[in-house]
């Protein structure tokens, strides 16, 4: 990885002021048209495809280096780090087994809830939909969660408080493999690191988080007293919503890689600059913008393991607390009919809690860490 220190930064205030402007088009249109927000895919692409344009014109990049974008933003949605494995594979595979096996799903689901009791099937489900995200991939985990919350015949106040916290979970957990969110894909691409990179500088935080946010799930709902009377299936997918859905991430995949090439000017000569704590609160922003174009914007090999991390857990947490900050949200939202005032009601306090939280734990005892893993390693040895 190349450190900060040692990239020159060539001043373009052509460039500088262009790339502005579409980053504050790519961040805010979507949030502000409806239209936008639900043709989200060709809307970034035809962004990627103007920023490209721009970096061309004011010199930043060259002709050869555009037809090597132009082959990456092809290839990474189907191959992450070189292997036969992409995104796009894996929202297409489990799609189609949720499609053909929804009905035993659905009768495995009751036979838990009567066995266990649905407060410890609420902490077991949303452990395990949150850890298993970054195999699966967070939007075939985030149909699986909005179709399973729609079947469960509970008070409405209850599923919305089951359904955010649940995607707290999995938004969080979907970042330990570049195959689990379009965020992490971008961002081992963008880096060129191996396939478990995020899982080594990430995983202790994340999977603690995980853990976290299914306990505390729990807790709400035993606390709440909610009584729960069992699953009703009513799952509505076809063979094409599920086709669709995959084509869908490539093209979102494929304008990320262009739109992050795009903008790794302003990620080498400004972001790069930020220390950690600066780089951990401006990515609050999240809540209400994408994460993974926030992660095309700025992670780039100009970073350092530190803000890297920051920035990253601070996008991934700041994510979950409106409907427009993650996949899961807008999935489940749309299936649940949930409003962005119930959605925020519960997901911001929550999301601001553990944003303190991780702020001590990612700037303060993580730097404890960092120190102490070689010896830790010297140890296990």
């Amino acid at each position: 990885m190349v450190e900060a220190a040692s990239v020159i930064c060539q001043p373009i205030p052509g460039l500088t002021i262009t790339l502005t402007i579409i980053l504050f088009l790519v961040l805010f249109l979507p949030f502000k048209f409806h239209k936008i927000e639900k043709n989200l895919e060709p809307f970034f692409l035809i962004m990627g495809i103007i920023a490209i344009i721009a970096n061309y014109a004011f010199g930043a990049t060259t002709t050869e280096e555009i037809i090597e974008v132009a082959k990456k933003a092809v290839i990474t949605p189907v191959s992450i780090s070189g292997t036969p494995i992409g995104i796009t594979q894996v929202v297409l595979l489990f799609g189609l087994l949720f499609y053909y096996y929804h009905e035993k799903i659905y009768k495995l689901l009751n036979m838990l809830i009567e066995k266990v009791g649905f407060i410890t099937f609420s902490f077991i489900f949303v452990l395990f939909f949150g850890l298993i995200s970054s195999l699966i991939s967070v939007i075939v985990t985030a149909v699986i969660l909005a179709e399973i919350a729609a079947a469960l015949k509970i008070e409405r106040k209850y599923k919305i408080e089951f359904v955010v916290l649940a995607s707290f979970a999995v938004g969080l957990g979907a970042a330990l493999t570049p195959v689990g969110e379009p965020l992490s894909t971008i961002a081992i691409s963008k880096l060129e690191e191996s396939f478990d990179y995020l899982l080594k500088i990430l995983g202790v935080y994340v999977i603690s988080g995980v853990l976290l946010v299914s306990a505390y799930t729990a807790y709400r709902l035993k606390k709440s007293g909610v009584i729960v009377y069992g699953v009703e299936a009513t799952y509505g997918e076809t063979i094409r919503s599920v086709i669709e859905r995959a084509v869908r991430v490539y093209i979102f995949v494929a304008a990320l890689e262009l739109l992050g090439h795009s903008f790794s000017y302003l990620a080498y000569c400004y972001f790069s600059k930020l220390p950690p704590w600066q780089l951990y609160w401006l990515n609050t922003i999240s809540a209400v913008v994408d994460n993974a174009t926030l992660t095309a914007a700025e992670i780039n090999k100009a970073l350092t393991v530190e803000q890297i991390r920051s920035a990253l857990m601070s996008l991934l947490i700041s994510g979950g607390m409106l409907i427009p900050g993650n996949i899961p949200n807008i999935v489940a939202a749309g299936r649940l009919k949930i409003t962005s005032k119930e959605w925020a009601r519960i997901g911001v306090p929550f999301g601001i809690v553990l944003l303190l939280l991780y702020f001590v734990i990612v700037e303060v005892i993580g730097l404890h860490i960092s120190i102490y893993t070689p010896f830790i390693s010297w140890w296990l040895r």
